[in-house]
């Protein structure tokens, strides 16, 4: 029933001289932290520390086998021994006894005594090993915090390549520390980060500021400073220019300052910016591009004023390239572009004469999520509503027929279903009944 095993004889390795050892001897020696000179390592702070709390906060760090319970894999915190000589923790192995189970199990022995023992050793070990990690992590925590402070100080005094210096490090400090960001957030760095941001500022220092802001929550008044034409300005230059890690971050970075109420769309429809933008969503090379591109692009695509402006670049046939190609959430934001771009002439016209539009499309209807085949279903309409005989002919060749009768016999969305019906009888007009049902390829689904 339990395929968990008996920590007994469990061999430990010791960060110490890579040693392996078994329980008894990490007890003796004290490599899990535990018995040292006959009393724990951190028994001065016994009194403050709650073991509960730091397993709850290290949960995410590797625990030694021997501290887990067999029966929920979870670390112990009152552990208890049975009388074949295995560890549990007291409530997981008293639940299992009050189910009527007369077994131990680990080993599946029957057993003959049901008394349950305290593990004394065995919880000053965890404990003990548990504080230890505890308040080295909470020392490094606030050496990134103080590390942090330090370099927005260095800011204020540094110029030229040391600048660039303390900005990477700051950079990686904030990406890999939320304390660090908490720190940066409450010692005004966000309005220093920012104000290194102009028409003068290189690239280098850009870059770094950029990967900086992009990972905090910036408050109104730092996004309402960021949306200056002079700092877009620049952020789309790098978008052209930089490294692909400077284009991802400027492109997330912008994203971001799309979602203000009071952000000007005419500062993001610039040729330049949808010219980079293109070619951050094209780039094959760096494919970990695209879903910041797409994700930028459909932000802002929202706003119908620059739909026109996005259709004139040539945005629609490399989305309908990429369609086949993309996972599941660049797919529903590529399918989202199109659809808004199909509300509008331009985008409809774009669509029809791109050929594979179709049976790009049409391949997505009920693969995906029902999201995707709304967004698809939209387009299509879109499409045959253009150019009806044209289209319709085109998409019943494509296998579209069949793939609306399944949209209608599914569990979809009503909306869903009735778009389908529509869709339907516009592809049939064309045809008679029995034409129709034969160039549909749908004798056996009607069968």
């Amino acid at each position: 029933m339990f395929e968990a095993k008996s920590y007994r004889n469990v061999k430990l390795d010791a960060s110490a001289g890579g040693q392996v050892l078994d329980l008894e001897t990490a007890i003796k020696d004290g490599i899990l932290g535990g018995v040292t000179g006959g009393g724990l390592v951190c028994a001065g702070v016994a009194e403050k520390l709650d073991l509960k709390k730091m397993v709850e906060e290290l949960e995410s760090v590797e625990v030694p086998p021997v501290f887990i319970c067999p029966i929920s894999l979870d670390p112990m915190q009152d552990p208890v021994t049975l009388c074949t000589g295995q560890t549990y923790e007291r409530y997981n192995i008293l639940k299992w006894l009050s189910l009527g189970h007369c077994t131990c199990p680990t080993t599946m022995q029957e057993l003959w005594d049901d008394t349950v023992t305290p593990n004394r050793t065995m919880q000053q070990l965890i404990y003990s090993w548990f504080s230890q990690k505890f308040l080295a992590t909470k020392k490094r925590s606030e050496d990134v915090q103080g590390r942090a402070i330090e370099l927005l100080d260095n800011l204020k005094k540094v110029k030229g390549q040391a600048k660039v210096q303390t900005l990477k490090e700051l950079r990686q400090v904030v990406a890999a520390h939320s304390t660090a960001r908490k720190a940066v957030l409450d010692n005004g760095g966000t309005a220093l980060v920012t104000s290194l941001l102009g028409p003068f500022t290189t690239h280098a220092v850009g870059s770094e500021a950029v990967g900086i802001l992009v990972n905090l929550d910036l408050d109104f008044a730092t996004q309402s400073n960021l949306r200056q034409p002079a700092r877009i300005s620049l952020m789309v230059d790098m978008l052209n220019e930089g490294s692909i890690e400077t284009k991802i971050n400027c492109t997330r970075l912008m994203e971001m300052l799309m979602e203000g109420n009071d952000f000007e769309h005419e500062n993001m429809s610039s040729l330049r910016l949808l010219v980079g933008l293109l070619r951050l969503v094209k780039d094959k090379k760096h494919p970990n591009g695209l879903l910041a591109g797409l994700g930028l692009l459909k932000s802002i695509c929202s706003h119908e004023s620059v739909r026109g402006s996005v259709v004139s670049m040539g945005t629609v046939p490399p989305l309908v390239e990429l369609l086949p190609s993309l996972n599941n959430e660049c797919l529903e934001l590529a399918l989202y572009i199109l659809d808004v771009l199909s509300s509008i002439p331009e985008g409809r016209l774009a669509l029809k004469v791109c050929a594979n539009t179709i049976p790009n499309v049409v391949k997505l209807l009920m693969r995906v999520s029902e999201t995707c085949t709304r967004l698809a279903l939209s387009i299509l309409w879109a499409v045959c509503m253009l150019a009806p005989e044209e289209c319709t002919a085109l998409a019943v060749e494509a296998g579209l027929a069949a793939k609306l009768l399944l949209v209608i016999q599914s569990g979809c969305n009503p909306v869903l279903k009735q778009q389908s019906v529509e869709l339907l009888k516009l592809c049939s007009l064309n045809y008679t009944s029995t034409i129709f049902i034969s160039e549909c390829k749908l004798t056996r689904t009607i069968q």
